[in-house]
């Protein structure tokens, strides 16, 4: 589908059947504008939240059975009922944008981890559903996934959502690796800044490879789609570590030859995960 914004992973390719498509690109088009709400544009803050708030009671209009009809509702709303998706993880989605707009800083880790089970968690849960895949077991996997996913995000972003006035790389850590907030700010890139980038890039690797036994449980179409996603994140993960953290001066991006990578590895999943 065409997408107004500059994605790294794929969006409801053809490997998706296509009496699922619709459903996919209904979810991912609320859940763009939703984060459009909290991300761009110029509007103030307490704009930015009534937005979002209209947003949450629109869904819970939805799952009292109605039907709102301003876009994207209507088509996430026809998605609801053919498929039988739950509402918690829409609902969940619309609490991390909210976040977006009064949290900057992170204490911990695990309060990180926190939004991303909002923010990237969702997709892959409301994914499975469509599926009739959400075993426990798979939502523990796609969770890992999404969550190393989203992490993947944040550190090839830094620089940008510094200038957001974001810092997602948790306080907790630079005070580990003694990097003070305002080494971001001046983008100085020395042996303490590669340490810490090592270590996220490291440990959000082994969030995605953790959850990659998901993609031999899926049908093949889906399973081939996750590998691709997963492949992707990896390779941003590679970009990152050759350049030794310095994503001020260069910025993973996919181009080509990445992409191209990305298939094969999407293709010879053991080659990804080694």
């Amino acid at each position: 589908m065409p997408v107004g914004h500059y994605e790294n992973f794929p969006v409801a390719s053809r490997l998706v059947p296509a009496r699922l498509r619709p459903a996919v690109v209904a979810i991912y088009r609320f859940a763009r504008a939703a984060d459009d709400l909290a991300d761009e544009g110029d509007a103030p803050p307490e704009v930015r939240l009534a937005a979002l708030a209209a947003f949450d009671r629109a869904l819970t209009a939805i799952g009292n059975g109605e039907t709102p009809g301003t876009p994207p509702f209507p088509a996430l709303a026809a998605a609801i009922r053919d498929h039988g998706l739950p509402m918690a993880p829409l609902h969940d989605l619309v609490s991390a944008f909210t976040q977006d707009v009064t949290v900057l800083r992170y204490e911990s880790y695990a309060d990180v981890l926190d939004y991303c089970r909002r923010s990237a968690n969702p997709v892959g849960r409301l994914v499975l559903a469509l599926y009739g895949a959400d075993t426990p077991a798979n939502l523990r996997a796609s969770d890992a996934i999404c969550t190393g996913l989203q992490l993947t995000n944040f550190w090839q972003d830094i620089a940008l959502d510094w200038r957001k006035g974001r810092v997602y790389l948790p306080r907790e850590d630079l005070d580990r690796f003694g990097v003070p907030t305002a080494q971001i700010a001046e983008q100085r890139v020395d042996d303490r800044w590669r340490a810490l980038v090592a270590f996220e890039v490291a440990r959000t690797r082994a969030l995605l490879h953790s959850g990659r036994p998901l993609v031999r449980t899926l049908p093949w179409r889906l399973g081939l789609e996750l590998s691709a996603v997963i492949a992707g994140g990896t390779r941003i993960l590679d970009r990152i570590a050759a350049v030794r953290g310095d994503v001020f001066a260069h910025r993973p991006v996919l181009r080509t030859w990445d992409w191209c990578t990305v298939a094969y590895h999407a293709l010879v999943p053991s080659r990804t995960a080694a």
